[in-house]
């Protein structure tokens, strides 16, 4: 069977998603299509090459609707020849693009592709795409006649559920910012990241959304984003609120892309391969709690790969809000240094359409610089989904 390896993967930094973010004159597709430049131009590949685009994008409206992915490929100046799609797991659609593109090239459908994905939540702010419309239909709503919540309400009813109090949130979110800064610092993010002008022609290069210097204390003033007497009548679990936005992934914006190619290909090419995939899950969970199904997704990869958790030397957990890493960690019994051990989406942000190739992004660095083997990958998804995936550096 033919591997699929990962020959590059690159990100842009993270701007804060709002208008005045270091990102937000910029347009979407632009975004995107810088990091494909970058990525064929790293590694001197001749773009003809690529026998599809893959693209993660939630808000797929105004300036990121008719298929993104197309228009980034066009403005990225890939010959037209170059096909492209945009599909939608929601905050895991990159990671899902990348699973796409390992499966198409182990198939033998492809030899050479590109997963990415972008979103601009400073130019189409989350719920663009509604229109004020209801989404669901009337068999969904039959099937949850009290009605779904969002996912901040979600996070509320982890955190209750599990027993995760304020200080513990606060805490996990200091240090994501706390290693998000270190790595910074020491240069970790040099490989990872490519350069975007910005408006005024200035080189952006530092993630926006890092802020050094957070402690639990200083988070601690926040107050609760989601509190809501009738969501309080409802659910009794939930004694006191605990989400705020110090603990909760900021809206932000991003691009990242991943070169993905056949082991054979890629010899061919004279290029040296970061990591294969090994193993690939994908799983539905409950859509009310709907961001646990990193549990369920880690525990059915691992067990296709015939693999234990302490097996893998780093796992990137996508920190939507501080309780889900901290359920994830405690129910697969993971050890705490080796989660997201640069820092997470609390810190980074998470563009979602780009989170999930960010996050591999970031793991596939972390790997080379560290020499771990096993890495794992996971991310929670609206309407309660999540997607796990398992590299091996080579």
């Amino acid at each position: 069977m033919t591997d699929a390896v990962i020959v590059d993967a690159v990100r842009t930094p993270s701007g804060r998603g709002k208008p005045g973010g270091q990102l937000s004159g910029i347009h979407p597709t632009e975004l995107l299509s810088g990091v494909l430049r970058a990525l064929v131009a790293r590694n001197d590949l001749d773009p003809v090459l690529v026998d599809d685009v893959i693209a993660g994008c939630v808000g797929q409206a105004g300036e990121q609707a008719m298929n993104i992915a197309r228009s980034a490929v066009l403005g990225a100046g890939f010959p037209e020849s170059v096909p492209a799609t945009t599909i939608d797991r929601q905050c895991g659609s990159s990671q899902q693009a990348a699973s796409f593109a390992a499966q198409g090239v182990i198939a033998g459908a492809y030899d050479v592709v590109i997963a990415c994905g972008v979103e601009s939540m400073s130019r189409v702010p989350m719920g663009s795409a509604l229109q004020g419309r209801e989404p669901f239909g009337p068999g969904l709503a039959a099937r949850y006649p009290d009605g779904l919540v969002n996912q901040g309400v979600a996070a509320e009813l982890i955190a209750a559920r599990w027993k995760f109090d304020r200080d513990a949130l606060d805490a996990y979110a200091a240090r994501s910012h706390a290693r998000a800064t270190a790595a910074a610092e020491s240069g970790a993010f040099e490989k990872e990241i490519v350069p975007v002008t910005g408006p005024e022609g200035s080189a952006l290069t530092v993630d926006e959304t890092v802020r050094p210097g957070t402690d639990a204390a200083g988070l601690a003033a926040l107050r609760p984003s989601f509190a809501d007497e009738m969501i309080a009548r409802r659910f009794a679990e939930i004694e006191d609120w605990r989400i705020t936005p110090g603990n909760s992934s900021p809206l932000t914006d991003g691009a990242s892309a991943v070169l993905i190619m056949s082991e054979e290909r890629a010899a061919a090419l004279g290029l040296r391969p970061l990591a294969r995939f090994h193993s690939f899950a994908v799983t539905g969970s409950d859509p009310l709690l709907m961001l646990t199904g990193v549990v369920p997704a880690s525990q059915k990869v691992l067990a296709r790969a015939g693999l234990v958790i302490d097996d893998i030397d780093a796992y990137e957990v996508n920190e939507a809000f501080a309780p889900v890493p901290l359920l994830w960690q405690r129910e697969l019994g993971a050890d705490p240094e080796r989660l997201n051990p640069r820092g997470g989406a609390i810190a980074l942000g998470h563009p979602l359409g780009a989170s999930g190739a960010r996050l591999l992004t970031t793991l596939v660095h972390h790997l080379q610089a560290t020499g771990g083997r096993y890495g794992l990958q996971t991310m929670c998804e609206g309407g309660g989904m999540a997607n796990a995936t398992l590299i091996e550096r080579i």
